[in-house]
């Protein structure tokens, strides 16, 4: 038995860390292991790119692992030399993301380098917690035991074969295999999309780009902006969203009155997103997910200024075209695929495409695709799915919440998979401070167990 050991599955960003935080404050004696079914830990779907068109979206200033130390991505960024290569003059800028992988992997290489932290490659499909402890099963049969296990897989990625006329959304240019003059349809126009059109274009395609979603919005862009300072006593908790959405583009105007900009509201909200998601009732979530989440990501979630200018030449070349819409039907068609959209208004469009990416987000069923090890929980009844199917229910320290109601004492989770209690948890600077508080957690939770499990 190995009471001391802390798994965690899942080597993304939010695994790794979660992993620093745990090494760098505890004692010599705390063992802690990751289990990540790719061949290097700090990757995930954020940063498993190897493009350098694919920025941060969020500013060397605000990525940081920890938050009691905000310029430690900063310093490793001047000290490391990226930043001078880059010609990143301050921390209002936007680095590639294969560049933030490597400052992931050396986060954690002291530990690696003696022994406290041990990668475990292989793909872990059950999770069982017994009374001293908990086994986690490999695909390949072997099994590890721990004293505490985390669940840090971030997104479901779904999974798409032949039966579909789908390409995901991740894909590297070798995995899609489009030609040069290949046509494509993008279904989404979030951030995904304009990654997969910076993938294109900087592979030399020079054929017809078709972006489409309900509302045809894009992100917003990032500007240097100073969050305004918000009272919780002046946040509108606990009211509909109708209330909310009302009292946010009032004070936005009154900023703007004032000489500021939205994006400095939109900041300030910043450290009550959470709590003002948990204050909304199941029907409030609910109308925000279907009539306002589009509003508020474009404007949360806002594009390094680089990628909104290559997003712009893209347009005012014809390359890339906006449709706001939705997709009516898909199927192949003597090779191609057929596609019909109905536009935001009325008409229908048909289009033959070489090509379908599903750019649609990442608000999918936390059980496909790579979320089967969520669904086999789930469905032994050691974990379950919140009433939005959101993502899997955790109590206020991210410990697991079973069907019958009772938190484990032994099961946590972190990162995206917890959506579902605090919403606002994909970007680093909210994964940084959750990953924080949960090595508090995690370190006073093994003191606990630590006499009844060995």
């Amino acid at each position: 038995m190995t009471p001391e050991r802390i798994l965690i599955v899942g080597g993304g960003a939010s695994g790794v860390i979660l992993a620093a935080h745990l090494l760098r404050d505890s004692d010599a004696r705390l063992d802690v292991s990751i289990v990540e079914r790719r061949p290097t830990i700090g990757a995930g779907v954020a940063y498993g790119t190897e493009e350098r068109d694919h920025l941060l979206n969020t500013r060397a200033g605000g990525m940081s692992a920890f938050p009691d130390d905000p310029d430690h991505f900063w310093r490793w960024l001047t000290e490391s030399g990226h930043a001078a290569r880059l010609g990143c003059a301050d921390r209002f800028c936007f680095v590639p993301r294969p560049v933030y992988r490597e400052y992931l992997t050396s986060l954690v290489a002291p530990w690696m380098d003696d022994g406290r932290l041990r990668v475990i490659q292989g793909d872990c499909v059950d999770l069982v917690a017994f009374k001293g402890g908990v086994s986690a099963t490999l695909a390949d049969g072997r099994t590890e035991i721990a004293g505490l296990v985390v669940l840090a897989t971030g997104h479901a990625v779904p999974e798409y074969d032949d039966t579909t006329p789908y390409s995901g959304p991740w894909c590297s240019r070798e995995e899609l295999g489009i030609g040069p003059d290949d046509a494509v349809v993008i279904v989404g126009t979030g951030l995904s999309m304009v990654d997969n059109v910076a993938l294109l274009r900087a592979g030399g395609h020079r054929g017809r780009i078709v972006a489409v979603s309900r509302r045809g919005l894009l992100p917003q862009v990032h500007a240097p902006s100073e969050p305004l300072k918000l009272d919780p006593a002046d946040i509108p908790f606990g009211t509909s969203v109708t209330y909310l959405l009302r009292w946010l583009r009032r004070t936005v105007r009154w900023a703007e009155a004032e000489g500021s900009d939205w994006r400095d509201v939109i900041d300030a909200l910043r450290p009550h997103t959470q709590a003002l998601w948990q204050s909304l009732s199941v029907d409030s979530k609910r109308r925000f997910l279907r009539h306002a989440r589009t509003f508020w990501e474009v404007h949360r979630h806002r594009l390094a200024p680089q990628a909104a200018a290559s997003l712009q030449v893209a347009l005012s070349e014809d390359h890339l075209q906006i449709l706001a819409g939705r997709l009516e039907e898909a199927r192949r068609d003597a090779g191609r695929i057929a596609i019909r959209i109905r536009r935001r208004g009325g008409d229908a469009v048909a289009l033959d495409s070489d090509r379908l990416i599903d750019c649609t987000g990442i608000l999918r069923d936390p059980t496909d695709g790579s979320g089967r090890l969520v669904g086999r929980m789930i469905d032994r009844g050691a974990a379950r799915l919140d009433p939005l199917l959101v993502g899997i229910d955790v109590d206020k320290h991210c410990a697991i919440v079973g069907a019958d109601g009772i938190s484990s004492p032994r099961l946590y989770a972190v990162g995206p998979v917890t959506r579902a209690r605090f919403w606002e948890i994909t970007a680093i600077p909210d994964i940084r401070a959750q990953c924080a508080a949960l090595a508090r957690t995690l370190r006073d939770r093994r003191e606990t167990l630590a006499p009844t499990s060995g």
